[in-house]
This record gives C-alpha cells, sequence and structure tokens, in this order.
C-alpha cells in the first residue's frame, strides 16, 4: 500500500514533465480536428523566421554548419549527457530501495523514461509532431523503425506505463543506464545463441501474459545507417503469437537526417512519431510467421517518406542474418 501511494506521488510530482507543456512548446496553427479519432500534437515547433546566414536544407528545414552552430549542437548533446546521468542516478537509488517489487521497478522505470525522455527532446529542441496518439496507450507490443539515438529518447518518452523493454545482454555493461535498465526489470535477450533466444521469447510472452504488461521491441534488430527501413525479424511476430496481444506500430520520420550515427551535430530536422491502428494477432497461427512479419514491414513501407523506404540492395544483404 506504501509503494503504491508512492508510485502515484511520483506520478504526480513529475506529471507537468511528462503530460504538461514544456518551455517554447507552442500549439500548432492548424485548427484542431472535429474528431477524436485522430489527434495530432505539435511539439517544439521550429520558428518561421530564418536566421540571416541559414539556407533551408534539401530535407525541408533550415540548416547552418558554422562553427556557431556545430558549437551549440555540442553543448546541446553534453547538456543531454549530464542531464541524462544525473536522472539515471537518481531513479537508480529508488530502484535499489524497491527491489522487494519488481513490477513497481518497471513502472519506476516508465517514469523514469516520460521524464527523461522528454527532457532530453526539449534540449535538443527539434520540432516534433505527434500523430495518432488515441493508439498511443493500447496494451500491446508496440515496434518502431530505428534510425537514429533519438529514437530511443522518443520511445523512452512516449510508450504507455507498464511497459518492458528487450535489448541484448550486453546492455548491462552499459555505464550506469545498463544497470538501471537491469533494475527496472526489463527483458534481455542472447542473440547470439537462437535456442537460448526461443526460449526468452516463450519466458517473454508468458511475463506479459500473467503480469498485464507491453512490450516495446525494434524489429529490424539493429540501427539503419541509412535511415532507410530495414528487413524485420521475427522474433516480435513469435511473441504476439503467444501472448495475442495486438501490434502497435510506432512510425519515426526524420530522426536520421537530425541525428545521424557516430555525429556530434543535431540538425534541426522536424521529427514525426506517428502511432499506427493496433493490429489484432489473436487469430494468428504459426505457420505464417513470414507472410505476417512481411505483411507489417509493408505497413511501414506505406507509411514512411520515400528517402525511408528500403532499398533491395540493402535489404538483401541484412535479409540473409534474419532468424529470430
Amino acid at each position: 500500500m506504501k509503494t503504491h501511494l508512492y508510485f502515484n506521488l511520483m506520478e504526480r510530482l513529475f506529471g507537468y514533465l511528462v503530460k504538461g507543456n514544456i518551455p517554447h512548446q507552442s500549439e500548432s496553427s492548424a485548427p484542431a480536428p472535429t474528431s477524436e479519432k485522430k489527434r495530432t500534437v505539435n511539439v517544439n515547433r521550429a520558428n518561421e523566421v530564418r536566421p540571416r546566414g541559414e539556407s533551408r536544407d534539401s530535407a525541408g528545414f533550415d540548416d547552418d554548419d558554422g562553427w556557431v552552430t556545430v558549437a551549440v549542437s555540442v553543448l546541446r548533446i553534453v547538456a543531454c549527457f549530464l542531464s541524462m546521468m544525473v536522472t539515471t542516478f537518481v531513479w537508480a537509488v529508488i530502484m535499489v530501495l524497491l527491489l522487494p517489487w519488481p513490477y513497481e521497478r518497471i513502472k519506476q522505470g516508465n517514469l523514469y523514461g516520460h521524464v527523461t525522455g522528454r527532457m532530453l527532446m526539449w534540449i535538443l529542441g527539434n520540432p516534433i509532431k505527434l500523430e495518432g496518439m488515441e493508439f498511443s496507450n493500447t496494451r500491446g507490443i508496440y515496434i518502431c523503425n530505428h534510425a537514429s539515438p533519438l529514437d530511443v529518447f522518443l520511445v523512452m518518452w512516449l510508450i504507455p506505463t507498464g511497459t518492458v523493454g528487450i535489448a541484448k545482454k550486453e546492455i548491462i555493461w552499459y555505464p550506469l543506464f545498463g544497470q538501471l535498465y537491469v533494475l527496472a526489470n526489463h527483458l534481455r535477450i542472447d542473440r547470439s545463441n537462437p535456442a537460448a533466444a526461443i526460449k526468452s521469447i516463450k519466458e517473454i510472452s508468458r511475463v506479459l501474459v500473467k503480469k498485464e504488461l507491453s512490450l516495446i521491441i525494434f524489429p529490424e534488430g539493429t540501427r539503419s545507417k541509412s535511415g532507410r527501413l530495414l528487413p524485420f525479424k521475427k522474433g516480435f511476430v513469435h511473441i504476439a503469437l503467444q501472448s495475442k496481444l495486438p501490434i502497435v506500430p510506432m512510425v519515426f520520420t526524420g530522426t536520421h537526417l537530425a541525428w545521424k550515427k557516430n555525429s556530434l551535430r543535431v540538425r534541426p530536422a522536424p521529427l514525426t512519431v506517428k502511432f499506427l491502428p493496433p493490429i489484432k494477432t489473436d487469430d494468428w497461427v504459426e505457420d505464417r510467421v513470414s507472410e505476417y512479419v512481411e505483411m507489417v514491414h509493408n505497413i511501414y513501407v506505406e507509411n514512411l517518406p520515400e528517402s525511408q523506404k528500403p532499398l533491395i540492395s540493402e535489404g538483401t544483404e541484412i535479409a540473409k542474418k534474419t532468424n529470430l
């Protein structure tokens, strides 16, 4: 009972950051939709007046590679890192205090993500548009394309409370963040051992059903270097088959332009996160796994811009390594 009250207090304390307005946030100038079936939220909208010296990038945003802009970008990244270290340390202490209550630690891990993810996106300052938010509280298996570190920040911010992540077992060695991941009772899988991975998938499915949890997973299994969609691994379909949970696609656009791999330059590219309607899986059968994977992959292809649609040559090379 005390733990429950503690969690409610923490939710209220940080609610202004998780659900309320954040500094420099402005509403869309377009009229609000009359239907509740589709809600669109604009966050961190870019200033319409372009500063002198900047030019409009071919992708549709103002960009400037001058040393001042690059220096500001580096400072933003450093601020993100320091802020994340502070919140990670604070929540690590909370997790240790909650060791006897493993599923309260999951909720606290989600609260950490809501606060930290939103704070990091505010620091970076990219204009963000959220679509399909009416689907964002569905209990299910959330999947998303992965092309940038920003994807992780967005997932942390937007997934519902009661969601666990699944990552490679080596994540435990990431300083501080990896230990918090384990303390938050999230899941790990040994991708180098197919037999162990299959066993882990069965256990994950059992936990999701028994504890009424949701799951977040990157179905590509790795980050796309080009920003183009890669082939999907089959693990998320196997979990859906065993848990009968719906699949909720999250489509990220623009993140690969905003922060490229191995770069210290965060560009002001506009980002869009679109939650698609849940895909029911309660009538799926084992002998059509590949068909389901292809179907979900095609849904992403239909909802991504041309610059993020997959290339056949790139997909073929990765597909050879695709098993689970």
